[in-house]
């Protein structure tokens, strides 16, 4: 099953195999893939057992490319153009109350990377872009031809972890006073003469600002805890969720959401009330407590696999809970302050 797909797709889905068996999938059940890509953990689901798909990508590009193969599944697949921040709302839209589970794949698409006229990667070259569904107000060109050098610092620090940030934003600002910064080889060229060439990190200098500006133009961070809220309203009781991330800043989100979400409630001693009885139940039951991350076979075989974590959790019977004021705080979303004119961009 595996080698078929890997053939097929160009790539091997990082954790595919895991993420499937985490879900425990089950004939004629419902399963969400809440981010399609090019069908990878899709196809695995339908293969392995009679059951149904609901496949969502924001990416136009992905479904369209979906239709070589999606016929193969006949009824059992059906594909929604959505981010998977909106399932709960499209679900409802299909009549569909409750899935047995939900997978994310998180990051970048080999769909994305592998097109230089979307602008993801330094590898090759094309106008910046970087916007997944096209629809968003602001593209990579906008935001590094318009946005201050403070805000630009602050997107590749917070966003990239970049810790030349600062040095990076400046030559940027000093770069498109005379020449617009347009093409993913223009700002290629800006970050090798400006952060040095590749350390003993064995990444590209270029890398973490990349990411960068792509979680920031895509809101992928806000979408992913608006996707994990979504999915703790559509899973049934002892429905599984299964999150494959690929750097620290989702990983923490979706760690963070699941420990708040499992957390069990302490009880009072002789000297202090219990509190647990007006507390929150849990809402998801951790399927182990350590991610897990990819074999040394599979890194040898798939690079991207090295930084991936897998982590799984059972959804329990308790009513779905609340965001509230502080929760993006809570599961550790940056909140940084930006200048008005980038919010107004943005």
């Amino acid at each position: 099953m595996t080698d078929r797909h890997s053939r097929e797709f160009g790539h091997l889905p990082v954790l595919a195999q895991e993420a499937v068996e985490a879900l425990a999938l089950k004939a004629g059940e419902t399963y969400v893939d809440a981010t399609m890509g090019g069908g990878g953990y899709t196809r695995m689901m339908l293969d392995h057992t009679d059951c149904q798909v609901i496949a969502f990508d924001r990416d136009p590009a992905a479904t369209k490319a979906a239709e070589v193969w999606s016929h193969e599944y006949a009824d059992r697949l059906h594909i929604v153009q959505r981010p998977f921040a909106e399932m709960a709302t499209a679900l409802a839209a299909l009549d569909v109350a409750q899935v047995h589970g939900v997978v994310m794949d998180l990051g970048v698409s080999s769909l994305q990377l592998d097109e230089g006229a979307r602008g993801f990667s330094f590898r090759h070259d094309g106008p910046l872009n970087m916007r997944m569904d096209q629809q968003s107000t602001l593209d990579a060109t906008e935001l590094l031809n318009k946005a201050d050098e403070k805000d630009l610092a602050d997107i590749f620090y917070i966003y990239g972890e970049e810790k030349k940030s600062r040095i990076a934003a400046r030559e940027i600002v000093r770069v498109r006073q005379d020449n617009p910064i347009s093409t993913t080889g223009q700002l290629r060229d800006i970050l090798e003469h400006v952060l040095g060439p590749q350390g003993r990190e064995k990444i590209h200098p270029a890398t973490r600002i990349f990411q960068a500006i792509r979680i920031f133009v895509n809101d992928e961070l806000g979408q992913l805890a608006k996707g994990l809220l979504a999915a703790e309203r559509v899973l049934v009781d002892a429905g599984r969720l299964a999150v494959v991330t690929f750097h620290s800043l989702e990983d923490r989100v979706v760690k963070r959401f699941l420990a708040q979400r499992s957390a069990l409630q302490q009880p009072g001693s002789r000297h202090m009330p219990d509190i647990s009885l007006n507390s929150p139940k849990p809402t998801f039951s951790l399927l182990s407590r350590r991610p897990v991350t990819a074999s040394d076979q599979e890194v040898q075989t798939n690079p991207r696999a090295r930084s991936a974590k897998l982590r799984a959790a059972l959804r329990t019977d308790a009513v779905a809970g609340d965001a509230g004021p502080d929760f993006l705080r809570s599961i550790g979303l940056p909140q940084p302050v930006f200048s008005t004119a980038l919010r107004n961009w943005s």
